[in-house]
Parts: C-alpha cells; sequence; structure tokens
C-alpha cells in the first residue's frame, strides 16, 4: 500500500492487481489507499504476461482472474512489482537461527550460524528489503562462498 500511495505523485493512475481478495496491509494503509481518487483495485488476479519487453518497454499486461479463470489485456505503460514483506525462509527454520518475524539471523553481514551456511536478500534483510540490497548481499554472500570454497581446497 505505501507503494501505491508513493507512486501516486508520479502515475496519473495506479491500479493494484493483487492475487487475492485480502491484503496484509495495516488497516490505516489500506483504507488510505482504498479512499485515493488514484488508486484502484484488481483482486483475485495475477500477471501472467508483461507486453513488449523485447522493446524495452512495457505496454499492457496479460492478467488472469484465479477465481474464474477469465483472461484479458490490461494496457498500461509502467509496471512496479511489490514482494510484500514477509521473509520466504521457513524452509530453514529449524537448521539456522530466525528471529521472531521468520527472518533468518547473521552476523558480519551474512554469515550464519552454520559454518559454510551464508544469507542474503529479503531473507534476512529486515530493514530495507530492495532489490538493490538484496543483489548487494548477494554479492557479498557469493564472495564469501567463494573464499569458502576456496579454504576446502574446492
Amino acid at each position: 500500500m505505501e507503494e501505491a500511495l508513493f507512486l501516486t505523485r508520479f502515475a496519473s493512475k495506479v491500479t493494484m492487481i493483487h492475487r487475492r481478495d485480502v491484503f496484509r496491509a495495516s488497516k490505516i494503509m489500506l483504507d488510505r489507499a482504498q479512499h485515493h481518487e488514484k488508486i484502484q483495485f484488481l483482486t483475485d488476479t495475477v500477471v501472467e504476461d508483461v507486453y513488449d519487453i523485447h522493446h524495452k518497454e512495457v505496454t499492457g499486461l496479460k492478467l488472469r482472474n484465479v477465481k474464474t479463470g477469465k483472461v484479458w489485456d490490461f494496457p498500461t505503460s509502467a509496471l512496479f512489482l511489490g514482494i510484500g514483506h514477509e521473509p520466504n525462509a521457513k524452509m530453514f527454520a529449524h537448521q539456522l537461527d530466525t528471529d521472531a518475524d521468520g527472518y533468518l539471523k547473521t552476523h558480519d553481514y551474512v554469515f550464519t550460524r552454520v559454518h559454510g551456511v551464508f544469507a542474503c536478500g529479503d531473507v534476512q534483510d529486515r530493514r530495507y528489503r530492495q532489490a538493490i540490497t538484496a543483489a548487494g548481499t548477494g554479492c557479498m554472500a557469493a564472495i564469501e562462498a567463494e573464499k569458502f570454497l576456496e579454504a576446502q581446497g574446492k
């Protein structure tokens, strides 16, 4: 909801496309977005395709309603992808330390308590949760993994 509200500063219209009809946003943020004149909602809908990326632009989306199966084209000139704020780290819950919200705990940026296992990106970055920091910590973890493997003689 925060991103949609922010985008209204630059766009004439923002359409929130969401795969369910329920949102995890706080009530106040949802109310703000739902009452903003520039924001419209398409619920129970997923993006199947993005048109004209081979021309390095977005001209539309292919959408599908997950309940009815209806598919249609949605003209647009931009796409902003929001991934939410829940870390997808449940698979490591009994192997690596997590905090109360499910984020992997690290020390010295990318090191976990397990020797040779490094965590990066949105599963351990609870503050910024952005692609650029995920790419940065991903690079850090790759460098540490390379050093680890070299030390193992591999």
